[in-house]
């Protein structure tokens, strides 16, 4: 045999071992704690570094961990820097601002000079966890926001206590709606308050006091002498209304001044390079429970109020100015997507960026190059950086090294016609190596708020329930933000009604392609989900099983047991006024309809749908006679995979309890 006849028996030996080597593996539960994920890119002044957290799962401590990387602007050079999260550059770029556990306890603000060895210096010493951190312009002070306890001084006159008694602790006296959870896990009255703490270490000063409650954005004036925030006034607020208004306050006085006054919600204020305007969002008050937001300028001093994205019919977020004063830059989530749009000064507006992603602008630096985070269907979100007119350019691929070696599932968007003839867009996942010719069981996802949208971006569950052999769909009904304010408000008044409509049409568009077992159709969904699950439920039996995560089954006893006091708006009346909606409305008072094995799930400390609504359904259930389990997570708020071993039994059981109830079972 000749040289060639070798070479090629050769590559005829080596071709399986090839193909087995290029032979790629479907998604797994294992997986989960392999991902990482990136967030927070944040670019220095000079536009020359990037400051990011990189996040992990920590399984043996059943938490997720966070460290701050730094890379150049070029993505060169990704190194770790410190452990921490929430980074911050100094104006002169020379240190950074950051958070992570500190002594006595609990979270403290520490600074850094980046180029300098040596350990960072913890600057606070704080009694509840800062957030919201905004360095002064002459990078000598930080501006945070705190939670201040403001439970009333109530003495009342008690027997006075045996020697040695040992008696239990008396009540929490809460005479107000707002209220926050301590880092015991115990709910106190009180508000969030502006302080400001020297860069350099020493007491942090309260400078917002009284019953204002920040919504936690606010913003320095260029001169350093005064901060901007957005706030309710709690006494003069309609607690069913709760809207919100710019204020001014002095660093150095504590001096409040009112700057809007309109029948609205403001927020996001931040104040133009020469100190000139203010842009903020803002909404018009109406008598609906959504309200449309709009980016507003006016003077410093509050004069010349005027909106300057007439037309857009969307919910602008994170305001930035341009360097030179010309206008801001905002996000859009729209259609699924998220892009960047800018505002000018004069009234007009554009799209600066484009494409079929979501795109999250976290930080510009002087010469107006950004950063932000990237995600599409298959990328689960890396650092990207942009300038107005530039392309995008990514700088990390932190879950390469697992997602190489996996086949994800298909994502097609789906568009369909549901009832009145509105439009409805959502998106189909196919498991890996789809066949048409072949039968799959369709799983239906409902997202919560109800006023939120589903994403392009990468979903670990729906890749995970494809990677097990299902469709999966996930739809925007009526009611879903993107869409504009009249499809948002669709459900005003009528909430679970036509949304109901736009899912089951959506259904009836797949199975009417020919690859859906119809005997295992199957549904979920948490929060708002949880409500349209079961609602769902209710009104059909056509799924082999479902799953009704922390839910709103009642309206009557959730209004009065919720800590989203604002649901009062989404009824023409209160109950105590009319209950016929809250009553019409309540997906108990279907569950005599229910056939569907149901299984539901919410954490024990959750007060935004509280665990008794899950409860209430659950005994109406089984007084029913209907297949039905209960699963109570501890340690979960609102949600239930909040914990990383609390996310993992969430799909287990999920998994498992789909896999019981195939239609055709007696």
């Amino acid at each position: 045999m000749n040289r060639l006849t070798y070479l090629w028996l050769g590559l005829m030996l080596l071709a399986p071992t090839l193909m087995q080597a290029q032979a790629k593996r479907t998604l797994s539960l294992d997986d989960y704690a392999k991902m990482e994920s990136v967030s927070n890119p944040q670019i220095s002044p000079d536009g020359e570094r990037i400051i990011f957290t990189r996040g992990w799962i920590n399984l043996k401590e059943d938490k997720r961990e966070s460290d701050l990387w730094i890379m150049n602007a070029d993505g060169t050079q990704q190194r770790f820097l410190v452990n921490g999260s929430n980074a911050l550059w100094s104006p002169d770029g020379d240190r950074i601002a950051f958070t992570r556990q500190g002594e006595p306890e609990g979270t403290q603000i520490f600074v850094k000079y980046v180029d300098l060895p040596g350990e960072a210096t913890q600057i606070t010493r704080l009694k509840n966890s800062p957030s919201n951190m905004e360095w002064s312009p002459d990078g000598e002070h930080i501006a945070f926001t705190s939670f201040v306890d403001s439970e009333p001084d109530w003495k009342v006159s008690l027997p006075k206590a045996p020697a040695g008694a040992d008696w239990t602790e008396g009540p929490r006296v809460v005479d107000q709606l707002v209220y926050r959870r301590d880092r015991q896990g115990y709910l106190k009255p009180g508000y969030d308050h502006i302080f400001v703490v020297p860069a350099g270490g020493g007491e942090a000063r309260q400078i917002t006091s009284g019953d204002f409650d920040h919504g936690g954005d606010f913003s320095w004036t260029p001169d350093g002498q005064a901060l901007l925030f957005s706030s309710l006034r709690i006494p003069d607020a309609d607690y069913a209304y709760r809207e919100s208004q710019i204020y001014s306050v002095g660093v150095s006085d504590g001096a409040i001044t009112q700057l809007t006054d309109r029948k609205g919600s403001e927020y996001n204020p931040v104040v133009s390079p020469d100190g000139s305007q203010i842009a903020f969002i803002g909404s018009e008050w109406t008598e609906n429970f959504y309200h449309a937001r709009n980016v507003y300028l006016m003077n410093a001093d509050g004069s010349n109020v005027r909106r300057i994205t007439d037309g857009l019919d969307r919910n602008p977020a994170d305001l930035r100015w341009a360097s030179d004063g010309s206008g801001v830059y905002f996000d859009v989530p729209e259609y699924g997507t998220e892009n960047l749009y800018k505002a000018t000064t004069t009234g007009s507006y554009e799209k600066v960026t484009e494409g079929n992603h979501r795109l999250r602008t976290s930080s510009m630096a002087k010469n107006g190059t950004m950063v932000g985070t990237l995600s599409s269907y298959h990328e689960p979100g890396d650092i990207v950086r942009y300038t107005p007119n530039g392309a995008i350019k990514r700088l990390t691929h932190v879950n390469a090294d697992v997602l190489d070696q996996i086949e994800l599932g298909e994502v097609e968007e789906v568009r369909y016609t549901s009832t009145d003839g509105t439009e409805i867009q959502g998106w189909l996942v196919k498991p890996p190596n789809f066949d048409p010719d072949k039968k799959y069981p369709l799983i239906l996802r409902i997202h919560g708020g109800p006023h939120s949208m589903y994403r392009v971006s990468f979903n670990f569950n729906f890749q995970m329930h494809a990677a097990d052999g299902a469709l999966v769909l996930y739809t925007n009904p009526r009611g879903s933000t993107g869409y504009g304010y009249d499809f948002a408000n669709a459900i005003q008044n009528a909430y679970p009604g036509k949304d109901y409509d736009d899912l089951m049409t959506g259904v009836d568009e797949i199975i009417d392609r020919g690859y859906v077992d119809e005997d295992r159709l199957y549904v979920y969904g948490g929060s708002g989900g949880g409500v349209l699950t079961s609602w769902i439920i209710g009104h059909t039996d056509r799924f082999a099983a479902a799953s009704v995560n922390y839910p709103v089954t009642n309206w009557l006893s959730f209004v009065g047991t919720t800590d989203g006091v604002g649901w009062y708006r989404n009824f023409e009346k209160y109950p105590w006024e009319d209950p016929t909606e809250h009553l019409r409305r309540s997906p108990l008072m279907y569950v005599g309809n229910v056939k569907t094995p149901t299984m539901l799930m919410t954490g024990v400390n959750d007060l935004r749908t509280p665990i008794s609504q899950t409860e209430e359904y659950y005994q109406a259930l089984k007084v029913q006679k209907v297949p039905s389990v209960m699963l109570r997570f501890n340690d979960e708020y609102h949600g239930t995979g909040s914990n990383p071993s609390n996310y993992l039994r969430t799909m287990a059981y999920l998994r498992s309890w789909f896999e019981q109830w195939p239609k055709t079972q007696p």
